[in-house]
């Protein structure tokens, strides 16, 4: 400090406040940088989640912005310093998950679309089960698990349709059971297959004539009361996570099952 600050009040103490004032504009930027940083950081964490704040990565990002007070009770917002290392470390998390990728690299933005259901007969239908298999698994991310075991179990009814409808002309969909018998609304033919009626089976008769016909094994015997009336519009309780999941799983062995090259 100058002999004429220290002589003159009123100029040390302009200089002390424009000081500050410097100081405080270049922490204002910093701040700044850290929400376009924190911006651009939750884009990306959108992105590699899908949207689904179900999503592991999401709820990561979203703990990363709060901390706990004293007494552990309420939430309250982190300090700007403490969001940039929680950030760095989420991203030191997504890095990794992204790194453990077959190929160590994500797939391409033009990867070809899965064909779950090239066992299918009816070619319109697979888009259509291949939009329905995501959903499932999107509604189950968010936590819709009624929508999620609905949706499943509208898949597994619509291919059990589908192979038996075409069961006929395939030599190996041949039913293990006597040509006269009944299986629960389907009639008999001449050549032993089975005719299938689409209007006249609950789920429950599509899935005992599909494993009468041998097209699946016993899978759907894990299916719970409520994926089997999965029909009724208002589910007599609400649906569990266990519920979605065990539909889900049933639907790949049943998938599994009508495609056993998979």
């Amino acid at each position: 400090m100058t002999d004429s600050l220290l002589h003159d009040p009123r100029a040390a103490s302009l200089a002390l406040v424009n000081g500050l004032i410097v100081r405080g504009r270049r922490l204002h930027r910093d701040l700044a940088e850290i929400r376009i940083w924190q911006h651009d950081c939750a884009a990306a964490i959108n992105e590699l989640s899908g949207g689904s704040k179900a999503h592991w990565l999401s709820r990561a990002f979203s703990n990363a912005l709060l901390v706990r007070s004293a007494d552990g009770a309420a939430v309250v917002e982190a300090s700007a310093e403490e969001i940039v290392r929680r950030m760095l470390e989420v991203l030191e998390q997504a890095r990794g998950s992204i790194a453990g990728l077959d190929g160590a690299a994500p797939a391409p933005m033009d990867a070809p679309a899965p064909h779950r259901f090239d066992f299918v007969d009816d070619v319109q239908l697979r888009p259509v089960l291949e939009q329905a298999f995501e959903e499932s698994g999107r509604a189950f991310d968010e936590g819709d698990y009624e929508r999620a075991m609905k949706t499943a179990c509208g898949i597994i009814e619509a291919i059990l349709t589908d192979a038996l409808e075409h069961a006929r002309g395939d030599a190996r969909l041949k039913p293990r059971v006597p040509a006269d018998s009944d299986m629960n609304g389907a009639r008999a033919s001449s050549d032993g297959t089975r005719g299938f009626s689409r209007a006249t089976l609950s789920f429950d008769d599509r899935i005992a004539a599909a494993e009468a016909a041998g097209l699946i094994r016993g899978g759907c015997a894990r299916l719970p009361a409520a994926a089997r009336a999965y029909r009724d519009s208002c589910p007599a309780t609400a649906i569990s996570e266990r519920d979605a999941k065990v539909a889900r799983q049933v639907l790949r062995v049943v998938m599994r099952d009508l495609d056993p090259g998979r």
